[in-house]
């Protein structure tokens, strides 16, 4: 039996096709991982019932609002919870999130509003973070 700890992942690092814009983010580093650690592949927005492709959304205020103007923040937040779940129910204490992200962003995030990087945390990866999971982004592997 596997004693390693699995690491939950942005699916979008994995090369699925789960961003907003119906496409991918496929990180070779990420990938090389996957060859040697048991990576679970997540999309929050997914998880939050989001369509692929949907809008782009941005924090505004505290706010999940869309590229259209409609505020998500029910669905974004349903979406973090979510992975939450599944980070409980395999014992994960780790993630490798997508950098700039409005969900899964650790430390900055891209304003969809202005395109400049703001500094805060994703939706899901706050709820994360605020759990105890330690959070890394592609960009620091």
């Amino acid at each position: 039996m596997n004693n390693r700890k699995p690491i939950l992942c942005s699916a979008c690092l994995l090369g699925i096709n789960c961003r907003y814009n119906g496409k991918t983010k496929t990180n070779d580093k990420v990938l090389a991982l996957a060859k040697t650690e048991i990576l679970i592949p997540v999309c929050p927005e997914q998880l939050a019932g989001l369509s692929t492709p949907r809008d782009g959304f941005g924090i505004k205020n505290g706010r999940s609002i869309t590229s259209g103007g409609v505020d998500i923040t029910d669905k974004t937040q349903l979406g973090a919870e979510e992975t939450l779940k599944i980070i409980k129910i395999l014992g994960i204490e780790k993630a490798i999130l997508k950098q700039k992200s409005p969900s899964c962003g650790s430390g900055q995030i891209r304003d969809i509003f202005s395109g400049e990087i703001i500094k805060g945390d994703g939706v899901a990866a706050a709820l994360l973070r605020k759990n105890g999971i330690e959070i890394i982004s592609e960009e620091e592997l």
